[in-house]
């Protein structure tokens, strides 16, 4: 019999107490299980139990030798689940939650991406600004934005991103360019009124400017066509004017006064043992999303 057998046997016979609870469980004979246990003990040198014809019980020896396999069997199970995963097809519904205007921009084409890759998934987007509670709402895979708190979940950096102010060429010829965060008192400010925003602007160094927005908007694009206009400043994050800025209706000021770039991870639950479908769709976002240029 072979030595993982045998720690199997063990571990439930350590469970139930009973070599013939732990024989019907097993499906297994009677005289199987003691024959295990007997060539168990004989292989390490010790005994493991103490029987009687009323109770058994675990040695010292036993005591100590049945965590080690406890946790040695779960090891082996998490590689086997693992590797089914790793290899199986994915199947059924895959759920997918990132921002509203990062999920348009750079989820959604990942997302086509893997459904065209395995055609007899489906999938569903919930793309909002603010943070969902991926266990309550059923999520497999979020993209996140900014330092993480410890959840216990796994989770991938792809990349960050900057918060940037900028405007168009056509605004600064008329009302020239901040040199200091203090200078946006001066000028016109079209603001996003999204879940993080608010009416101080921090930047590097410790310097903080209290926002008089003249205009504000409920979505980020609003506000980014707005100052592409040559209407007046915002402050988005980098992503999201890449477009305007090779083209050159945007420009980036105050970069000097930066704050830290923003991360960005995907998470999911599970670790090695997330199911087919998650590991596939983790796998091409993280291929993808460190690839683009704006994210990294």
């Amino acid at each position: 019999m072979d030595r993982w057998h045998a720690m199997r046997i063990f571990a439930k016979v350590a469970e139930t107490m009973s070599f013939a609870e732990t024989a019907r469980q097993m499906h297994m004979s009677a005289p199987a299980v003691t024959r295990a246990i007997a060539a168990l003990e004989e292989t390490i040198g010790a005994r493991l139990f103490v029987r009687t014809t009323r109770s058994v019980k675990l040695t010292e020896a036993g005591g100590r030798y049945v965590e080690d396999c406890r946790r040695i069997l779960a090891d082996i199970a998490e590689a086997e689940a693992a590797a089914a995963g790793s290899y199986a097809t994915p199947s059924g519904t895959l759920s997918i939650t990132a921002p509203l205007l990062f999920g348009h921009m750079y989820v959604l084409p990942v997302v086509t991406e893997y459904l065209d890759s395995y055609p007899t998934m489906a999938a569903q987007t919930l793309f909002v600004d603010r943070s969902v509670n991926i266990v309550e709402e059923g999520i497999d895979v979020a993209i996140r934005i900014g330092n993480l708190a410890d959840s216990g979940f796994t989770a991938v950096k792809v990349g960050a991103v900057r918060r940037v102010v900028c405007g168009a060429p056509s605004y600064f010829e008329k009302h020239g360019v901040p040199e200091t965060p203090a200078d946006l008192r001066s000028h016109r400010i079209a603001a996003p009124t999204s879940a993080w925003a608010s009416p101080e602007w921090r930047f590097g160094g410790d310097h903080r400017v209290t926002i008089d927005a003249v205009l504000q908007s409920n979505t980020n694009e609003a506000a980014i066509s707005a100052v592409s206009a040559g209407w007046g400043l915002t402050r988005v994050l980098h992503y999201q004017i890449g477009p305007a800025l090779l083209d050159g209706r945007l420009q980036i000021v105050l970069g000097d006064y930066e704050e830290p770039p923003l991360p960005i991870h995907v998470i999911y639950a599970e670790g090695r043992q997330a199911p087919a479908k998650v590991r596939a769709f983790v796998d091409l976002a993280v291929a993808r999303l460190r690839a683009d240029r704006f994210l990294n």
